[in-house]
């Protein structure tokens, strides 16, 4: 029996298509999984066009006190940057590779649903 990859949600653009992609090819998501990509997905798009509306605009904007302040997009953006952040670590796919040193830069490989269980566990317990 083949498998079937989910295909992405409509209206992705280009960088919520290619994170779904990416991620759904190389793991087998359960439905809650596949709702957090989906979410993550919209916010690299959203990341997106928030980018190329400030390839444009000034560094500056003026704020509310006629005040010079950073553009507002550079906030926002940060913000969906912190967002996309969360969702990819509510997925759990990667964990460093402990042979090669989790602090250095190592590589990285996909921790089984076991491996992560384990882990979890071992956290709550203190084992």
């Amino acid at each position: 029996m083949t498998e079937t990859k989910p295909k992405a949600p409509r209206g992705l653009k280009t960088a919520g298509r290619n994170l779904w992609k990416g991620i759904s090819e190389e793991w087998d998501l359960r439905p809650d999984e596949l709702r957090i990509l989906e979410d993550a997905a919209r916010e690299a798009d959203i990341i997106e066009r928030l980018q190329k509306g400030l390839e444009t605009a000034p560094l500056t904007a003026y704020g509310s006190q006629g005040q010079e302040v950073i553009h507002p997009l550079f906030a926002e953006i940060r913000q969906h940057r912190a967002t996309l952040a969360a969702l990819m670590r509510q997925l759990k796919l990667t964990e460093p590779d402990e042979e090669s040193g989790a602090a250095g830069g190592g590589t990285v490989k996909p921790m089984s649903r076991t491996d992560s269980a384990r882990k979890a566990a071992q956290a709550r317990w203190g084992t």
